[in-house]
C-alpha cells in the first residue's frame, strides 16, 4: 500500500490542527504577528542612523521640544518648523524622555503605528469572516486564521510599509490613525451593536473612529478628517445609508469630540505665532501642495500606478483581479448584503478613495498613497480566501482574472530578478557615497536578490500548473521574507555604512571640539541629521563664495570667534582654494572633510578665486 502525502498537504494539516483549537489559535496569530512586526519594523531598528533628509528634521525637532520643554512651537535648528503638527513631535519626544535620545526613540511612534494598524486588520478581517460563518451556520476556523493572517502579512511586508514604518517621520503615524479609524468605522458600522447606556452616545467603535481622526488631523493637519469623510461618505452613499449612518454615529457629536481632541494645540500655536503659522502650514503646506507643484515634487498623472505597483509588490499585480471579484459596480448585490459582509467593498471605496484624491493633487509624493495599503492588503486577502479548502478535497476553480494574475506575477518577479542582476546599469553616480554600489555588488546581494525572485517566479508557475492556488501568496510571501533578510536589510546597512556613518561620525567630533562661539558651517548640501548627532547650531551655505564672505562676516560681530568649524563635501572644498596654513585639517570621513578655518588668515581675495573655481565645479557637477 503506497501512501502519496505533499508538502502542501503536510502543511494544510498542520495550520488546521493548530487553528481548530481556539486558544491555541489566538496564542499563534498573536505570536505571528509579533515576529512579522519585528521583522518588518523592529530588525536592526536602530542599527541604521537617521536618513537625510526629512527625517532629523523630525527627530531634531522633538529633542528640542523635550529639552526647552516647549509643547506648542516646533524649532529646528533655531527656526519655527511648520511642516506638520505637534502630534508626531510629541511622540517622539515621549519616546526619547524613556528610551533615550536615539533612533529608536525617534521612529518607535512610526513602528507601533504600523503594528497597530495591522493587528486591527487582523482582527477586522477575522471579525467579518466569523460573522459570515454565523450566518452560514458552518464553521471554518482555518479560513478566517489564514484570511486575517496572510491580510496583516501582506501589510507588513510591503516596501511602503517598511520603507515609511522604519523611520521617524509623520507618514506612518497619519497611515495609523487614518486607517485605524477607517477599521473602526467599519466595526461600529457592521457590528449592529447597541449604543453605550447612554442612548445619546455612539458605540465604543464609532467613538474609537472620532478619537483618531483627531489624532490624523493633529498628525498632518486638514487631510485627516479630510480623507477618513470622503471615504465613509462614498461608501454610506453608495449604500444609500446616509440619514440611517449618520443617526446611529451622533456625527455632531462626533465632531465636537474631533474639535475638543485637536483644535486646542491650533489655537495656541496660531495665538503664539499668528500669521506666520497660518501662512506657512494651511497656506503653504496644505493649500499650495493640493493646487500647485511645491519644492519641485511634481508628477505625471500615472504617477501613482507605479507607486502602488512597486510600493504593493510583489501583490500589487493581483489588485485588478480582486477588484474583479468583488464587482463593486453591482450595487444591488451589495444591498442586499449583511453589513459585516461589506468589508470588501469598503476596502475597495478607501482604496479608490485615496488613490483618487492624491492622483488630482498638483504636488505627488510616494508616501501620499501610503494610506491606502492597508486597504489593497484586505482586498488582496479576501481574493485569496476563496482558495483556502474547508477540507482536503474541496478545491475552489480559479477565475480568468485570477489565473492571468498568477501568470503576470511570474513575468513582473522574473523583471525584478533581470533589474537586480543589470542594477549597476541602471543606478547612478552617488557623491555622498561613491563606493556604495561597488559595495553592493561584491557582496553578491543583486545577485542574490535576483535568484530569489527568479525561484519564487519558477515556484509560483509550478503551483499555478499544478492548481495549488492557495500557494502562490506564500511563495510571494516567503520570496518577499528572504528577500528582505538575505539581500535589502544588508544593503541597507552598506548604505549606512557609506552615507550616513561619516556624517554620524564627523558630528559627534564636532561636539567635542567645538570651541566657544565657534560657528559650524557646512558647504554642499543640506544635511539636517549633522544637527541632530551634532547637538549644535549648524549654518548651511551652499556654494563656497558664500562661505568665503560669512567667515569675513565673523570679524564684524560683537562676539568674535577664532575660527570656523567647516564641514563640506571633499570637492568642494577643494574649490575654496585654501593654503595650508590657512585651515586645520581635522577630519575626514567618507566624502566629507572637517577642518578649523581660523578667520583672521584666510584671505580676501579668495572669495574671485573661489567664485571661479565654484562655478567650474557646479558645471561639472551637472
Amino acid at each position: 500500500m503506497k501512501m502519496k502525502v505533499s508538502f502542501p498537504q503536510t502543511v494544510d494539516q498542520w495550520f488546521k490542527n493548530i487553528l481548530q483549537r481556539p486558544a491555541l489559535a489566538v496564542t499563534v496569530s498573536v505570536l505571528w504577528l509579533i515576529v512579522i512586526g519585528w521583522i518588518a519594523y523592529g530588525w536592526n531598528l536602530g542599527n541604521i542612523g537617521l536618513v537625510d533628509e526629512t527625517e532629523p528634521l523630525f527627530a531634531e525637532a522633538s529633542r528640542q521640544m523635550l529639552i526647552t520643554g516647549d509643547w506648542i512651537t516646533p524649532f529646528f535648528d533655531g527656526e519655527t518648523r511648520f511642516d506638520k503638527p505637534a502630534l508626531i513631535y510629541w511622540c517622539q519626544a515621549i519616546a526619547y524622555a524613556i528610551m533615550g535620545v536615539n533612533e529608536w526613540g525617534a521612529r518607535i511612534p512610526s513602528v507601533l503605528a504600523a503594528m497597530g494598524v495591522i493587528g486591527l486588520a487582523f482582527y477586522t478581517v477575522h471579525w467579518s469572516l466569523a460573522r459570515q460563518d454565523e450566518l452560514e451556520q458552518v464553521s471554518r476556523p482555518v479560513r478566517r486564521y489564514l484570511t486575517a493572517g496572510v491580510a496583516a502579512t501582506i501589510m507588513a511586508l510591503t516596501p511602503e510599509m517598511i520603507a515609511w514604518g522604519r523611520i521617524g517621520v509623520s507618514d506612518m503615524l497619519l497611515t495609523g490613525c487614518i486607517a485605524s479609524a477607517l477599521l473602526c468605522f467599519f466595526l461600529g458600522y457592521a457590528g449592529n451593536s447597541q449604543p453605550l447606556a447612554n442612548s445619546k452616545l455612539p458605540n465604543k467603535w464609532y467613538l474609537a473612529c472620532y478619537v483618531l481622526i483627531a489624532g490624523a488631523i493633529l498628525t498632518k493637519g486638514p487631510v485627516g478628517i479630510v480623507l477618513p469623510g470622503i471615504i465613509i461618505g462614498a461608501f454610506v452613499l453608495y449604500q444609500g445609508k446616509l440619514r440611517e449612518v449618520w443617526r446611529e454615529m451622533h456625527v455632531l457629536l462626533g465632531m465636537l469630540i474631533i474639535l475638543l481632541l485637536s483644535v486646542p494645540w491650533y489655537a495656541l500655536v496660531i495665538w503664539r505665532n499668528g500669521w506666520t503659522y497660518i501662512n506657512a502650514f494651511f497656506g503653504y503646506h496644505n493649500i499650495e501642495r493640493f493646487t500647485e507643484v511645491v519644492n519641485g515634487h511634481s508628477a505625471p498623472w500615472y504617477f501613482y500606478f507605479l507607486v502602488v505597483l512597486l510600493g504593493f509588490a510583489p501583490y500589487s499585480v493581483y489588485l485588478p483581479a480582486a477588484m474583479l471579484r468583488l464587482k463593486f459596480w453591482q450595487r444591488s448585490h451589495w444591498l442586499s448584503q449583511e453589513r459585516s459582509q461589506q468589508l470588501g467593498l469598503f476596502a475597495c471605496i478607501w482604496f479608490l478613495g485615496v488613490f483618487g484624491f492624491f492622483t488630482i493633487a498638483v504636488t505627488k509624493l510616494p508616501s501620499y498613497v501610503l494610506p491606502l495599503m492597508p486597504a489593497a492588503a484586505i482586498m488582496v486577502a479576501l481574493l485569496w480566501s476563496d482558495f483556502i479548502p474547508d477540507t482536503q478535497q474541496k478545491r475552489s476553480p480559479a477565475p480568468a482574472s485570477f489565473v492571468w494574475s498568477a501568470w503576470v506575477n511570474v513575468v513582473f518577479l522574473s523583471a525584478i530578478a533581470v533589474g537586480l542582476w543589470q542594477v549597476t546599469k541602471l543606478v547612478g553616480y552617488d557623491p555622498a557615497a561613491p563606493n556604495l554600489y561597488n559595495s553592493i555588488q561584491e557582496l553578491g546581494l543583486p545577485v542574490l536578490g535576483g535568484l530569489i525572485w527568479l525561484l519564487t517566479a519558477i515556484f509560483i508557475a509550478a503551483f499555478i500548473l499544478t492548481r495549488r492556488w492557495q500557494w502562490i501568496i506564500n511563495a510571494n510571501l516567503l520570496g518577499f521574507i528572504a528577500f528582505f533578510i538575505v539581500v535589502l536589510m544588508p544593503a541597507l546597512l552598506v548604505m549606512d555604512q557609506q552615507r550616513q556613518l561619516p556624517l554620524r561620525e564627523l558630528s559627534v567630533l564636532v561636539s567635542k571640539i567645538k570651541q566657544p562661539n565657534e560657528e559650524v558651517v557646512m558647504l554642499g548640501f543640506k544635511k539636517p541629521s549633522v544637527v541632530f548627532y551634532s547637538h549644535q547650531h549648524v549654518k548651511y551655505l551652499s556654494s563656497s563664495p558664500e562661505v568665503v564672505d560669512y567667515i569675513h562676516q565673523q570679524t564684524t560681530k560683537s562676539v568674535k570667534a577664532a575660527s570656523v568649524l567647516l564641514l563640506a563635501e571633499q570637492d568642494r572644498f577643494v574649490a575654496m582654494d585654501l593654503q595650508p596654513d590657512e585651515y586645520q585639517h581635522l577630519s575626514s570621513k567618507g566624502a566629507y572633510y572637517l577642518t578649523r578655518v581660523p578667520v583672521k588668515k584666510i584671505k580676501n581675495q579668495k572669495l574671485d578665486i573661489s567664485s571661479n573655481i565654484d562655478i567650474l565645479t557646479d558645471v561639472l557637477r551637472r
